[in-house]
């Protein structure tokens, strides 16, 4: 006889595919529209851009947002996934990524699956070399976004 759980786990993986492809397709609007219709000038439409890149996931992911020198977005790319409570992210791996875009600034992301948007002593550290890194190519970093059950912005706390 078939386990009572079994008959239900394709529906719910169907549908769990299902809202993910949804998912991927409003975030794909979302870029377009930040490309077409303005430049990531203003903390809230970084904060807005990651949330809903990253809010809600369950392992650590460092996104970057690719700027040209009008802030405007060519491209967001995660560059590194990592585990519940972590993602190394190294500074050449980035740099490699700006380059290929051409980017002149960069805003960077990622989540805290733990909740807490709060910049540990980590994040300050990354932030501090990639922004050391990069301005030996003369890409600036503007922000970094840590999403968690809220958004913080390390620009405004004047930590980037």
């Amino acid at each position: 006889m078939t386990d009572a759980t079994d008959l239900f786990t394709p529906t719910i993986r169907h549908y769990d595919q299902r809202e993910q492809a949804i998912l991927d397709q409003a975030q794909q609007i979302m870029e377009q529209r930040f490309m077409r219709y303005g430049a990531l000038t203003e903390t809230q439409a970084s904060q807005e851009l990651f949330r809903a890149r990253l809010g809600g996931l369950p392992f650590e992911e460092f996104h970057v947002a690719f700027l040209d020198t009008r802030h405007r977005l060519i491209a967001v790319e995660m560059v590194h996934r990592g585990g519940i409570d972590g993602a190394e992210v190294q500074p050449r791996t980035v740099a490699l990524r700006a380059l290929y875009h051409n980017a002149a600034s960069l805003v960077l992301a990622h989540n805290h699956p733990s909740g807490n948007p709060e910049p540990s002593a980590a994040d300050r550290a990354v932030t501090k070399r990639l922004k050391d890194a990069l301005a030996l190519l003369d890409i600036r970093i503007l922000d970094h976004i840590i999403v968690g059950e809220t958004v913080t912005s390390m620009a405004a706390r004047g930590l980037v």
